[in-house]
């Protein structure tokens, strides 16, 4: 995959082909009269078909009025105060058109009902959760190759694996001996006390186990040590399993990001769930 992220003077950009996009991944407050300019030359460039971006709410009218459309937000994002949106602008008309509108549709319904569902999610003695460590990241990048056809970052690298580590990310796993079978990822914006819980994903052969709700406490609390105030997650919007997990550890749906994500070999819509971890 060749997926760039560069800096648009303070903020944080990612574009591909196969995502076929623009990712404003963050937005800095000086840099908002300018970006929208910019990220437009790079669609031409590029020929891109979409643009998301996740802002401060403070920015969202300037948006808005370069015909940005709002399709989720978050409660308290930045530093436990100011929301966060995602808003989106579109660049063909088939891009805006959701396939899986009635799939989706179906998916949210079921997981809203599981909301705060009481669930006491342990580990069989076969089984042994720990964080991963950087020795781990081969192993991690290897079960992804696995796991996912596409994905719009590229997790199959181990060195890039290595390096989020040393960032930002916090990776969690669970094994069976010396077999790695699940996997998550905590993604932190430590300036502004968020993260995203991320790259989830199970061997075929041990799904329907509870993993990633399991998983998912763990990562809460791990982020609520290291004082995090708001987790937020982007899911494939057709996946009732992991719908179903963010709804049952009581996170509550934002809104859906239409055709935004290629993850497991197509373009897909992505629903957005958050969770304030102090109130």
């Amino acid at each position: 995959m060749n997926n760039i992220t560069n800096k648009i003077s303070k903020s944080t950009i990612q574009h591909d082909k196969e995502n076929n996009r623009i990712y404003l991944m963050k937005m800095h407050k000086d840099d908002a009269y300018d970006i929208i300019d910019t990220l437009e030359e790079i669609v031409r460039e590029n020929k891109y078909t979409k643009i998301i971006a996740k802002i401060p709410f403070s920015s969202k009218l300037l948006f808005l009025k370069q015909g940005y459309s709002v399709e989720a937000i978050v409660p308290k994002f930045y530093k436990g105060r100011e929301d966060g949106v995602f808003v989106a602008k579109y660049f063909s008309i088939d891009r805006l058109k959701d396939k899986d509108k009635e799939i989706i549709k179906n998916v949210l319904n079921e997981s809203i009902k599981k909301n705060n569902e009481k669930n006491l999610c342990t580990l069989s003695k076969e089984f042994n959760y720990r964080k991963a460590e950087e020795e781990d990241a081969e192993a991690i990048a290897e079960f992804y190759k696995r796991i996912f056809e596409t994905y719009p970052f590229p997790i199959y690298n181990p060195q890039y694996i290595l390096k989020t580590m040393r960032d930002n990310v916090v990776y969690f796993t669970i094994w069976n001996g010396d077999r790695l079978i699940a996997v998550s990822s905590s993604e932190m914006d430590i300036d502004n006390l968020n993260v995203e819980m991320t790259d989830f994903g199970t061997l075929s052969e041990y799904r329907r186990k509870g993993f990633a709700v399991y998983l998912l406490g763990k990562m809460e609390e791990e982020m609520i040590s290291r004082g995090i105030k708001t987790a937020y997650s982007i899911a494939r919007a057709v996946s009732y399993g992991m719908n179903t997990t963010f709804s049952k550890k009581g996170y509550t749906f934002a809104g859906t990001l239409i055709n935004n994500t290629n993850i497991s070999g197509r373009i897909e819509s992505m629903n957005v769930w958050y969770k304030e971890l102090f109130k």
